[in-house]
């Protein structure tokens, strides 16, 4: 079971993970609805390394990434449910647009993201100066946070 930093204690613990000689998994998204698609991707990005730091978007990050009626859940809300899952061994929220600051302080041995994202992945350049890596996890099929929410919301409108 995971545990919620803030990024002080985050990078604290950071720094004793690598005097232990761990390998550090840092993936980031918004992670407003969970669904299957995405614990399969924490799960495959778990099993890269020996820890996995998920960095949430915070609500006013998400909404302005996916615009006023986003987040539909609460970024502490968030953050206790991937707390809750196996793969995830710590969880951090970010305010900014993207979390290469987060990255570049954090310097995480393998950086995760969805091959959606293979255009660009902040931080890229930051853990591959220091000798990390990045991998681009191919995306569940058939699911979509975005795609669920429309579709709730079509229900709800109409007769």
């Amino acid at each position: 079971m995971g545990v919620l930093l803030n990024r002080p204690d985050l990078l604290a613990v950071r720094r004793r993970w690598r005097s232990e000689g761990l390998t550090v998994v840092f993936t980031n998204g918004c992670y407003d609805i969970l669904h299957p698609g995405h614990i399969r991707t924490l799960e495959r990005a778990r099993a890269l390394g020996d820890v996995l730091v998920l960095a949430l978007n915070s609500d006013s990050s998400v909404r302005r990434m996916k615009g006023p009626a986003r987040p539909v859940i609460p970024g502490l809300e968030r953050a206790a449910l991937a707390c809750a899952l196996e793969a995830v061994d710590a969880v951090t929220l970010f305010e900014e647009d993207t979390p290469r600051e987060l990255i570049a302080a954090l310097l995480p041995d393998v950086l995760v993201k969805g091959s959606d994202w293979s255009h660009f992945v902040a931080g890229r350049e930051e853990v591959e100066a220091a000798g990390g890596r990045v991998v681009l996890l191919p995306l569940e099929a058939g699911y979509s946070t975005t795609a669920t929410v429309e579709q709730a919301l079509a229900r709800r409108s109409s007769p």
